[in-house]
């Protein structure tokens, strides 16, 4: 499936900026409204679901002697046509 690519930015930040883009992003899907992502001339808005597909890992790139690039990835993904839809969830996720 071809993949388009709607919003992207990327920059070098503190953590406690990111904790506070996280945690907008947390208020909004706790309140189920829109989210908007803007930076530059760049804007998207988006209309998650009730339930989504939570993906989250964590990766080193590198060489295997040395040291690497380490990320965590945290992404949210759900049918176009399924946008303000509830549905069954199962697993469990802890971040500690």
């Amino acid at each position: 499936m071809p993949e388009e690519v709607l919003f992207e930015t990327e920059r070098r930040q503190s953590t406690s900026s990111v904790a506070e883009y996280l945690r907008a992003v947390a208020d909004k899907l706790d309140a189920g409204g829109s989210i908007t992502l803007d930076a530059g001339s760049q804007s998207v808005t988006m209309n998650p679901p009730d339930d989504v597909e939570f993906e989250v890992k964590a990766e080193r790139e590198g060489p295997s002697e040395g040291p690497g690039e380490l990320s965590i990835e945290f992404e949210l993904e759900w049918d176009e046509d399924r946008s303000g839809e509830s549905g069954d969830t199962d697993g469990s996720l802890s971040i500690s």
